[in-house]
């Protein structure tokens, strides 16, 4: 199985970790197998899966559920599971929550989303041995009062998101997760942190990116995101379209000027 060490130490030789997301054992069989470093088990699942507008709607129970579907079919990949809104509005809350997807789910790290507010949970957590992802840029948990947009834009709001990554990676967090950031701050925030930093529409100079599933084989419903790329569209089977992702991540042919702010 991929372990926290071997990304580390193959972010740190410049190869790049490609990542998607799972909700069930069938795709996570498939997408371990097929070469992918990081399996997420994003809260997306409340708008892929489930059907919902957003991704508040979903519950720990959910998580926990779908977290272990993953972890059966998963063969090799490091897995990574979402804490729900508002499952981190305290220390205590956040490491029951943290608990229960770790020990019930069998998670191998949690993510949360936030900076300044949640880094009293991620030092709470590293300090108890729980491997922490943070999660900055467009935050998909507080769309309802910041909305779907780019994040970082202005000088005074990239210096804000450049602060709260080192903040981050100081508190304890093992990785980092940019999503919608412009290619050239998150280029700077990779370079000056020491975890990796994993990218979703923030550009090639990530350590590595992470995906949707169903949007590299163009199955999303609704729009489908600017930054994401129909991988099946050119291959006749899943397997190949997420073999291709990983080859087109590891070769740095994507994200592509296109798919970047």
């Amino acid at each position: 199985m991929k372990t926290l060490s071997a990304i580390r130490k193959s972010v740190r030789s410049g190869e790049k970790v490609a990542c998607l997301t799972a909700y069930d054992a069938s795709f996570a069989h498939w997408v371990s197998t097929a070469g992918v470093d990081v399996i997420l088990v994003g809260d997306s699942l409340g708008m892929v899966v489930q059907g919902h507008k957003t991704t508040l709607p979903v519950s720990l129970d959910e998580m926990v559920y779908h977290t272990q579907m993953v972890q059966r079919g998963n063969q090799s990949s490091w897995c990574i599971a979402d804490l729900p809104f508002m499952s981190d509005t305290s220390v205590e809350t956040c490491l029951s929550a943290a608990s229960r997807l770790m020990k019930e789910g069998q998670a191998n790290m949690v993510k949360l989303e936030g900076g300044e507010r949640v880094l009293p949970m991620v030092k709470a957590m590293s300090d108890l041995g729980i491997p922490v992802c943070g999660h900055l840029g467009l935050l998909p948990q507080s769309v309802e009062k910041h909305g779907y947009k780019v994040a970082g834009r202005d000088e005074s709001s990239a210096e804000k998101l450049m602060s709260q990554a080192q903040g981050l990676e100081q508190a304890g967090a093992d990785m980092l997760v940019l999503e919608c950031v412009p290619a050239d701050l998150a280029k700077e925030i990779t370079s000056r942190l020491n975890i990796p930093v994993i990218g979703i529409g923030s550009g090639p100079a990530c350590d590595g990116q992470v995906l949707v599933l169903q949007d590299i084989l163009g199955i999303t419903v609704g729009k489908t995101p600017l930054f994401a790329h129909n991988f099946l569209a050119a291959t006749n089977s899943i397997e190949s379209a997420i073999r291709s992702y990983v080859k087109a991540v590891k070769e740095e042919s994507f994200p592509a000027q296109e798919h970047c702010f």
